[in-house]
């Protein structure tokens, strides 16, 4: 697997993806090597295993975007050199992959969200993420788009037979401490929450806007760095009433995961993208989910939501939620129903796997996989096959 930072996720959902893929893989018999960025410019590209998985650490040398193109740049070159199937994460880099194309190795790319149409890129950075999303289009041997919308959009560049719908997973949870609660002045059930990046296509003002309208007797958690340098963080910060508790990025999962658990509600407004973590997350907690009225989150949340357009619905959902005791039981079985058929870590590593096996040679009984951090948001999975009496008969890496 190719196009991430490694693992163990640290940094976002394609690393989490990988993580959670990968560790089902290697149960199942799989070799899976997963490429991991170092950010020491002094590093020597290096091996070693986490948890059964095959880390290959690569330098990324220098700071920001021209680190991770370099990274990205020395991850295909080494992948290249063995014929094993590979899984790359995001296209924004997508042009290195023609090394793999040309040299006829597998490349299935999960094409993530529509990248270019998102308003936080300048104009120049939207055209290069168009071109790679193009590239990526005809160079991968299959795509993996993580939505029914991305499928449809992607069938406008290239046949949809060379298309496969793959959502993102998430655990889950039954069961969390209060520890992590307590410590941040909360309790179960009062509050509500909501994790997003701090960016206008994710409708945090208006729903901050809304829920500081009036008082719900519930606090509202964010999480997130929020900068009042930035002109939307501080129009957020400011609109924000003695009920909304900003807590800053957090990292740790049981941490979230608590937080989630023990929630009233969560709150998702994101306007664009595909299958967005976040929600699926929400799901996999049992949260009862109020989210902005869009074919994106229709699908993933179905009837485990209450949709709202604009401030006024947001007003409306919290007070079905908060004031209704028949509401936030029915949201949350929806919730527990709808990840279960289609969300859970093992249905999205079933698909993954069946993916994979389709792209390897024939002759091929048994493989085992490689995931490596591939181009600026991906990760190469490198599959290798032994036959029927275990000897190695393609794909060695050394």
């Amino acid at each position: 697997m190719l196009g991430t930072r490694g693992v163990p996720a640290a940094h976002g959902g394609f690393e989490t993806a990988v993580e959670n893929i990968g560790l089902r893989l290697v149960d199942r018999g799989w070799r899976v090597v997963v490429y991991c960025q170092d950010d020491d410019p002094a590093a020597v590209v290096r091996t070693d295993t986490w948890k059964g998985i095959e880390r290959v650490h690569v330098p990324s040398r220098y700071p920001g975007a021209k680190g991770t193109l370099w990274f990205d740049t020395l991850s295909v070159r080494h992948a290249a050199r063995y014929r094993d199937v590979c899984v790359t994460f995001g296209y924004n880099s997508a042009m290195l992959t023609a090394l793999l194309r040309a040299r006829g190795i597998p490349n299935l790319i999960n094409m993530d969200g529509i990248e270019w149409k998102r308003a936080r890129w300048t104009g120049s950075q939207k055209v290069f993420l168009y071109g790679q999303e193009r590239a990526a289009c005809h160079l991968g041997s299959h795509l993996i788009a993580d939505h029914p919308e991305i499928k449809r959009h992607l069938a406008t560049r290239v046949s949809e037979e060379k298309i496969k719908t793959i959502a993102y997973g998430a655990p889950t949870v039954v069961d969390a401490p209060v520890e992590p609660l307590l410590r941040r002045g909360l309790s179960p059930g009062d509050f509500l929450t909501l994790v997003a990046r701090p960016v206008p296509e994710n409708s945090i003002l208006e729903v901050l806007r809304a829920f500081s309208s009036r008082s719900w007797g519930r606090k509202l958690v964010v999480l997130g760095d929020y900068d009042r340098a930035d002109p939307y963080q501080r129009a957020v910060l400011d609109a924000a009433s003695d009920e909304v508790v900003f807590l800053g990025a957090i990292y740790d999962t049981d941490t979230v995961e608590a937080l989630r658990f023990h929630s009233v509600a969560y709150l998702h407004g994101h306007q664009v993208g595909g299958t967005n973590p976040s929600l699926v997350e929400a799901l996999g907690c049992g949260n009862p989910v109020i989210a902005h009225d869009n074919r994106y989150n229709r699908w993933v949340a179905g009837d485990a939501a209450l949709y709202f357009s604009d401030e006024n619905g947001v007003v409306a959902a919290l007070d079905r939620v908060l004031s209704d005791p028949a509401v936030a039981p029915r949201l949350a079985a929806e919730a527990r129903a709808r990840h279960a058929a289609e969300f859970t870590w093992e249905r999205i590593t079933d698909q993954y796997e069946t993916l994979i096996r389709a792209f390897m040679p024939a002759r091929r009984r048994r493989t085992v996989v490689a995931v490596r951090p591939s181009v600026a948001s991906g990760a190469v999975l490198r599959a290798r096959a032994t036959s029927t009496d275990g000897s190695i008969r393609a794909g060695s890496r050394r």
